[in-house]
């Protein structure tokens, strides 16, 4: 087990004072990785709404960032699918691939634009999205498609520690981490950078949510092998990264 100062190196940048001896597979002239995973053969697409057809409750910055909060309690309402595709354009929206493909610019930064992460969402009620199930987003397409059919809320919250509302919700985001997307081009300097970048993706889940009139609530307290699971990851080139349920949450006074 690490003691505490051993484990505060992974937030210090005393790796970078000294990159000399540094080699990275971009360096070597190595072949970069797709931005995203190839499509499983058979996979029946699910196309979603244009982002810009969601109703949005409050539109100016300023309202929406004082309403932020994290949100643990949601109604029994299911959200619609314009408003998911809306959430998913927020958090991993493609706006076009870059450098032959090499990189992506999408409505989040990304150290070197290389975006590590993969969308996966359990979906118990969706307008406009059956059956119920695990399903992943292609951004470069902007849809879906199923992964595991049935609701596995009971595995999810397990997996999310008991933590009850990440199994009841309507849709909960469950992004993933691909690191050598990052180690591609940053090699072992790749850690921190990852950290980081999965803060602007769930950022602008709380933001979007909160333009939308839903919420959010971002949960890094998960057992790895249980989620992984869940997902069907391999624990070692690809693994859970962040959660973060999402629906109509139940306004308490002074809420905005």
């Amino acid at each position: 087990m690490k003691s505490i100062e051993e484990g505060r190196e992974f937030l210090r940048a005393t790796a970078w004072e000294d990159t000399s001896g540094l080699e990275s597979d971009q360096s070597r002239s190595i072949p970069h990785p797709p931005q995203q995973k190839p499509i499983p053969e058979g996979a029946d697409l699910v196309g979603l709404p244009s982002p810009d057809g969601a109703s949005v409750v409050r539109s100016d910055i300023a309202r929406v960032m004082g309403a932020r909060r994290s949100r643990r309690e949601f109604l029994d309402r299911p959200v619609s699918l314009e408003q998911l595709s809306f959430l998913l354009w927020a958090t991993q929206g493609m706006k076009r691939l870059v450098g032959g493909g090499a990189a992506s610019l999408r409505t989040v930064p990304s150290a070197g634009a290389r975006h590590p992460f993969e969308t996966y969402l359990h979906v118990r009620a969706v307008e406009g999205l059956d059956p119920p199930g695990v399903y992943r987003y292609l951004p470069v397409e902007h849809c879906l498609y199923l992964v595991r059919e049935g609701d596995r809320g009971p595995e999810l919250t397990r997996g999310c520690l008991g933590q009850s509302f990440a199994g009841t919700c309507p849709v909960c985001f469950i992004w993933s981490a691909v690191p050598y997307r990052t180690e591609w081009r940053y090699s072992v300097l790749s850690p921190k950078i990852i950290a980081i970048d999965s803060g602007h993706v769930c950022q602008n889940l709380y933001l979007a949510a909160e333009a939308l009139g839903l919420g959010t609530c971002a949960i890094a307290a998960y057992h790895q092998t249980l989620m992984d699971r869940l997902v069907g990851l391999d624990g070692r080139d690809e693994f859970v990264i962040y959660v973060a349920p999402a629906g109509w949450p139940v306004r308490r006074e002074g809420d905005e």
